[in-house]
């Protein structure tokens, strides 16, 4: 059928005298168009005035696109078994021009953004090869909202923590933070309320606080509102994801970075700019990060248990084996684990990023094989009875070596009767002692009695009282 402009024109030349065989000719098409369009004497395309072959179904289309909740699949399916001489082609152009089970289009609004405006922040599930096998990862993604610049890291899980730790890295990579971070209503962020409504959770106010920007929350249902963020999703899955294959987190976040590196330094069309260019104008409008950033941190307390191990998302991290059973706090870092069992004591381990059943131990925590623990050599005790009296030294070595009694036991009670008696008493009966190799204690202790009383009980003789 022939359009407006062509009517137009084949009237306007026929009525410079111009030929019909010469119109067609021109205008490339048949001298019957020519003739048809010179009898009407009219440039209005005229109506179709043909049947369509759906309109005696309308009702039953309208009652079955309902009972098949929008399928126009299903749709066909069912008048087709009904008898209907209806192709799927027929019947979609039908409800199209009808507007049945269509929505209406709406036109797509535009936002404008300042530089240093907003930063709009969101998370997706991709799926990656990852230490040879695959699986599920969160990619979380943060994307300036005049320049473009992108920035993205994947976790395996993604809870305020790694929030946190994520964010951080983004401003860090941006070299600071927009006004506003805009999100779509995450619990991670979100305590209470939606849209204009929402109140972010203190934890994550505080945070916002420290780097100078507020949280936002887009309507819900509009996502044209992040669509900053929500594009490049699909530019991540098709473009870094594929084909590619990663050793484990650590290699996948840093090939994430380089990838950013290229990206936001590459012309895109529908900016016709490169982001990092604009970025230079941006920058000067963010504001500034503070002079130090801590690092993020999860605080947990641990009972150590009896194998020397505290347990962490599944995971177990050695200790030293004097440290069983004591409580200990445990900080979880993006990249560590630190255990403190107090002011002086401190072990720390490379974190596992995700729950692996894995048991991570430091060779210095565990003998070798076939060794025991080290024991405090000397004991307390016999540092204690060498430093009163150091001629006992080789009696304690024989007591030690020759005792029936615990160790332990033993040294006690010399120290006890070291004292408990006086000096001389005491070496003497050692001496005798070891000259004899008597090493019962029991006995000893007599023997210095023995001699306690002969040499400070004497009593003088006199004349007996009248």
């Amino acid at each position: 059928m022939l359009s407006h402009s062509q009517r137009t024109t084949i009237l306007e030349l026929a009525g410079q005298k111009v030929s019909r065989r010469e119109i067609a000719r021109v205008l490339g098409v048949s001298r019957l168009s020519v003739r048809r369009v010179l009898r009407s004497s009219s440039a209005e395309v005229p109506e179709l005035e043909r049947a369509e072959k759906a309109e005696p179904y309308r009702r039953q289309i309208l009652e079955l696109l309902h009972q098949c909740k929008g399928n126009l699949v299903r749709v066909h399916e069912e008048l087709v078994a009904g008898g209907a001489a209806l192709s799927y082609q027929a019947l979609t152009a039908f409800c199209r021009r009808h507007g049945i089970g269509q929505e209406p289009v709406v036109a797509a609004g535009r936002y404008e953004f300042q530089p240093g405006e907003e930063l709009q922040h969101d998370t997706s599930p991709h799926e990656v090869e990852l230490g040879g096998r695959k699986r599920k990862v969160q990619t979380a993604s943060a994307v300036l909202c005049y320049s473009r610049m992108l920035f993205f890291q994947c976790y395996p899980t993604f809870q305020r923590f790694d929030c946190k730790v994520f964010l951080t890295d983004a401003l860090r990579y941006f070299s600071g933070a927009a006004g506003r971070v805009m999100i779509d209503n995450t619990h991670v962020v979100v305590l209470r309320g939606t849209g204009r409504e929402m109140v972010p959770v203190p934890e994550m106010a505080a945070f916002a606080e420290r780097f100078g920007f507020r949280f936002a929350a887009h309507e819900v249902g509009d996502a044209n509102r992040s669509a900053r963020v929500e594009r490049p999703f699909s530019f991540i899955e098709n473009n870094f994801l594929a084909g590619r294959a990663f050793a484990g987190w650590e290699d996948l976040n840093q090939q994430a970075r380089q990838w950013c590196d290229k990206v936001n330094s590459t012309y895109k069309k529908h900016i016709r700019t490169v982001p990092r260019e604009l970025f230079a104008l941006e920058r000067l409008h963010l504001r500034p990060l503070p002079a130090w950033i801590p690092e993020v941190y999860r605080l947990h307390q641990r009972l150590v248990d009896v194998e020397g191990y505290i347990a962490l998302h599944t995971n177990r991290y050695s200790v030293p084996v004097d440290w069983i059973g004591r409580r200990v706090e445990v900080r979880e870092t993006k990249d560590q684990i630190e255990i403190q069992l107090d002011a002086r004591r401190l072990v720390t381990h490379r974190r596992v990023a995700e729950a692996e059943h894995q048991r991570i131990m430091l060779a210095g925590h565990r003998p070798p094989r076939g060794q025991g623990a080290p024991r405090p050599d000397p004991h307390p005790e016999e540092q204690a009875i060498v430093t009163a009296a150091p001629e006992l030294a080789e009696y304690v070595a024989g007591l030690k070596q020759r005792s029936r009694k615990l160790v332990t036991l033993v040294l006690r009670q010399l120290l006890r009767l070291v004292r408990e008696y006086p000096r001389e008493p005491l070496l003497g009966a050692v001496r005798e002692a070891a000259r004899y190799g008597l090493y019962d204690l029991d006995r000893l202790e007599r023997m210095i009695l023995r001699r306690v009383a002969r040499e400070y009980f004497l009593l003088e003789e006199g004349p007996p009282d009248d």
